[in-house]
């Protein structure tokens, strides 16, 4: 038999008189102790025999109950065991990192010398790790976000992106937003859950206040800071969600009276009629026209509807709507517009007018159907509207030189060209404003007029009615005009009847849809326009692009990195150089401007755009080039050879005026 490993303890248990039995005597009664046990009270039973440890080998133990005793304090001295090292404590998320630092240094986000000077800083300071990363700006705010999301195992979330329900606004009044900064953008109302994102997702006080003011289980997202205080600031103050959230309030009232639905598309013909749908459209609408928006996009999506703004250009998600509501919006805007409502399977188009604010703005409607149900564009034409001067739109120098000067040319053709949206029609009204006199008879093609000039001849194109830009053109040379414009060349027969009023003495303008200004020709040339007719005809070509300027009123200069301004010098040339000479700066002292950090969350970084352009002015050796059918290259070398500026070189000079930025101007001129 192996030897036994015993372990004994000895208790010293006082004799105590017990009623009706003569107290046994207990002197040193060996008892083992338990090996997870540091200390212990023993009560009873009492152990009269050891007790082997060893697991291969168990020796027979007898236990003898002991009469009640009570018991008094008892020293215990534990036996030498060695105790196994304790593990490092994990996040229990990541299961690889025990602190934020060490996350953020695994990612290689922060170096291991900059993750120990802020662990040697906090410990000296107590401050915390976020604060000194912020201080110190080693990981930018976003990626820090996404860290600390990872490491407590909560979601990340772009409110930029995701967009802001009104119904989920409406659960929590703004006062609570700011105080917690919560956030919400998403409620799901079949399993009573409200989606927010926090800045300190792990304030249980404040999602227990939250979940008590919604009546929602909250679910908690983490988001980067400043998006959360942009969100609260641009969203509550818009007066789009509040009014749209009552409005669905009371479309829920609506549907919850009316009994035994069982598809929407019973419902809608009576939603249509109410208030509440009204409600929400026009308020769409107002919205697009306080935010300076030219197009509205209504998108059904999988599970919502999406409303996005164009603004300056840009598109913005700024309104989600339950997608119980899609086909009474749609509907809505199908009688606004004198649509078919029944027909889903076919695009349609459409006009109206609508009144807010004492405005009137004409709208373009556009339906379309998806997977999902029936998109609808709409484009916001606004009537009797100041038209900008040339000047006002960002032209000057020699561009504008060349093109007042082929304005006053009795004859020929004036081209302006670009990708859609582009400006190149308030180009043109700009320049019929310019030359519209009493003298001239001004006659305008257009689909659709989105100016209404006095003075001038428009005329909006009717295809179905066999009104085209052909057709129409052709009709115009019997009408005496002076000037004619056309809203597009779009066909041979367009492009030939352009040529031949120019010839016969008529000055034209219009527009094509090409990348440059040396481009156009070849795109003629394409339409089987003759060379020599082209060499004869066409005074100048002009191409442009518009890019948002930058909110004046919160701006700053900086320096710019080494290689900004090593791509500004090789972009600009002898432009660049000169303008260092006529500004009395050195190139390495070159400022450019950005927005300021201290900007109001609900001001924009851009506000307003400008155009950007390069003017080809039709010369003697162009002329040659296009009876020769050069390519566009050739062409665009010769002019530049001439004094043209092209687009992104225009852009650029406006960067260096403080106008707009250079990420702007490589956004839309980047080639």
């Amino acid at each position: 038999m192996k030897k036994a490993h015993i372990y004994c303890l000895m208790i010293d248990i006082p004799q105590t008189p017990v009623v009706g039995s003569t107290p046994p005597v207990s002197d040193g009664v060996p008892t083992v102790l338990p090996e997870a046990t540091t200390s212990s009270v023993l009560e009873s039973p009492s152990i009269s025999s050891p007790v082997s440890l060893d697991p291969e080998e168990s020796l027979p133990v007898t236990i003898t109950a002991a009469p009640t005793v009570p018991a008094s304090p008892a020293t215990i001295t534990p036996p030498s065991i060695p105790i196994p090292a304790i593990p490092p404590i994990t996040s229990g998320v990541t299961g690889k990192s025990s602190t934020l630092l060490e996350l953020l240094v695994s990612k290689n986000l922060l170096t291991q010398q900059e993750g120990d000077t802020i662990n040697f800083e906090q410990i000296n300071t107590g401050r915390s790790v976020e604060d000194i990363l912020n201080e110190k700006k080693f990981v930018n705010e976003e990626a820090l976000t996404q860290a600390k999301a990872e490491f407590f195992g909560i979601p990340f979330i772009n409110l930029q992106v995701t967009g802001a329900s009104p119904e989920a606004l409406a659960r929590i009044p703004e006062g609570v937003a700011k105080r917690y900064n919560i956030f919400p953008f998403s409620i799901d109302k079949e399993n009573n859950i409200l989606k927010v994102a926090m800045l300190n997702p792990l304030d249980l006080s404040a999602i227990d206040f939250a979940e008590k003011k919604s009546n929602f289980k909250i679910e908690v997202y983490i988001a980067p800071p400043s998006d959360i205080e942009r969100m609260i600031a641009e969203k509550y103050a818009q007066s789009l969600s509040s009014e749209v959230s009552a409005a669905l309030k009371e479309t829920d009232q609506v549907q919850q009276s009316t009994k035994n639905v069982q598809e929407l598309s019973q419902l809608s013909g009576q939603v249509i009629r109410d208030a509440p749908i009204t409600k929400i459209v026009e308020t769409i609408l107002a919205f697009a026209m306080k935010a300076r928006a030219s197009d509205i996009h209504i998108e059904p999506q999988d599970d919502r509807i999406r409303v996005r703004y164009r603004i300056d250009g840009i598109l913005a998600e700024k309104l989600v709507l339950p997608k119980s509501v899609h086909e009474a919006v749609v509907s809505r805007i199908k009688i606004l517009s004198q649509l078919k409502i029944d027909e889903k399977r076919i695009p349609q188009d459409g006009r109206f007018t609508f009144h807010a604010n004492e405005e009137e703005v004409d709208l373009r409607v556009s339906t379309l159907p998806t997977v999902n149900g029936e998109k609808i564009v709409m484009r916001l034409l606004k009537k009797n509207t100041i038209i900008p001067s040339l000047s006002d739109l960002g032209m000057r120098g020699l561009a504008l030189k060349n093109l007042e000067a082929a304005m006053v040319v009795p004859h020929g053709i004036v081209l302006v060209t670009g990708p859609t949206g582009s400006g190149k029609t308030t180009t043109l009204y700009s320049v019929l404003n310019k030359i519209n006199t009493p003298k001239v008879n001004i006659m305008t093609l257009e689909d659709p007029v989105e100016y209404q000039m006095s003075g001038v001849n428009q005329v909006q194109t009717n295809p179905q009615a066999g009104l085209t830009f052909a057709s129409g053109l052709r009709s115009f040379l019997r009408q005496d005009p002076n000037i004619i414009m056309v809203g597009e060349i779009r066909d041979n027969e367009t492009a030939d009847l352009a040529i031949q009023a120019s010839l016969t003495g008529h000055l034209v303008f219009s527009t094509l849809h090409t990348n440059s200004a040396a481009g156009a020709l070849p795109r003629l040339l394409d339409m089987q326009a003759e060379p020599f007719l082209l060499a004869s005809s066409i005074t100048l070509v002009m191409a442009q692009r518009v890019v948002r300027k930058i909110n004046q009123s919160y701006k700053e200069e900086y320096v710019p990195p080494k290689e900004v301004i090593e791509d500004i010098q090789n972009v600009l040339g002898i432009h660049f150089t000169n303008w260092c000479k006529q500004k009395g700066v050195q190139p390495s002292e070159v400022k450019l401007t950005r927005t300021t950090a201290n900007r109001p969350q609900q001001e924009p970084e851009y506000h307003g755009r400008i155009g950007i352009y390069e003017v080809m002015k039709i010369s003697e050796k162009l002329s040659q080039l296009i009876l020769e059918r050069e390519p566009a290259s050739s062409l665009e070398k010769q002019g530049i050879g001439e004094g043209m500026l092209l687009m992104k070189q225009d852009g650029y000079m406006k960067a260096l005026d403080g106008i707009t930025t250079i990420e702007e101007v490589l956004r839309v001129a980047e080639t």
